[in-house]
């Protein structure tokens, strides 16, 4: 972070340009990796008191979550997931790595945040090509995966056990994802997952949400006043750095989005609302 706002990225070297040598590690600006690894650090050391439920609440535009203390919390980024079960999916699916994960106990509850910078949802994914049934879209996988994570999924277990409370997030420098505003509709979401017969509930809703990162850096802002020094520091150092990511996210995004708003517009007839 420190690095990218005071200037001193640096460049590639000449070799390298040109393809005569290749460097073993690159960390580019346009990394999503890297924002969100400084975002899991700030998260990680400001009291999740202050700003854990402002943070849920703005993402799903709900009042779904109160402030309180964490039992068991954890944030964890590039959390991996077993391939979801074959026999709920027509066709094979690797692991799943969600960006970050946000767990505790009281109530038992887990978030999933798919974090974007330079590009948008991916309407497909590497070995989850979707078919005209069903969509293998970035969003709808990790939605899918938390669900049969969360236990959501009825099996043939002997003891059934109560599922954990589950939230999707969108974290990205703008807002306003169609695939977001698509699977939170219950109907819509139950058509877009196979065997969602089994499926006896949906968590609470809403539960897919979108924040960008002015609404990050408003939610800690509004709680600074809580903050002690160190947390202040932090709060501050990541507000500047959002703001300088923004400023200079890369203008292919908008081609992109385009890109994707007309596959959304051309499967609008087997996925679309009422």
């Amino acid at each position: 972070m420190l690095t990218e706002l005071h200037c001193k990225g640096g460049r590639v070297c000449e070799p390298a340009q040109s393809g005569q040598m290749r460097c073993p590690l690159i960390i580019r600006g346009t990394s999503e990796d890297v924002i969100t690894g400084e975002i899991v650090e700030a998260m990680r050391t400001i009291n999740p008191r202050w700003w854990l439920s402002d943070f849920l609440n703005t993402a799903l535009g709900a009042k779904r979550f109160k402030q309180q203390v964490y039992r068991r919390l954890r944030i964890e980024p590039w959390v991996n997931h077993p391939p979801y079960p074959r026999e709920l999916l027509p066709w094979k699916e690797g692991s799943t790595q969600v960006d970050v994960e946000i767990s505790w106990e009281n109530p038992p509850t887990t978030v999933f945040i798919e974090a974007k910078y330079g590009a948008e949802l991916s309407w497909k994914t590497s070995n989850s090509t979707g078919t005209k049934k069903f969509p293998g879209d970035q969003l709808i996988r990790n939605i899918r995966v938390g669900l049969h994570h969360c236990g959501y999924f009825r099996t043939s277990s002997l003891f059934e056990s109560a599922p954990r409370d589950f939230v999707v997030i969108v974290l990205s420098p703008r807002p306003d994802h169609r695939l977001v505003h698509r699977y939170r509709s219950e109907r819509a979401l139950r058509k877009a997952i196979p065997r969602s017969d089994l499926l006896d509930r949906l968590p609470a809703g809403p539960f897919v949400g979108e924040i960008d990162y002015t609404g990050i850096r408003e939610v800690f802002r509004g709680r600074r006043r809580f903050f002690t020094r160190g947390e202040m520091v932090a709060a501050d150092e990541l507000d500047r750095y959002l703001l300088l990511k923004k400023m200079h996210v890369p203008t292919h995004t908008i081609h992109r989005r385009g890109t994707l708003e007309a596959s959304v517009h051309a499967d609008q007839d087997v996925f679309a609302t009422p």
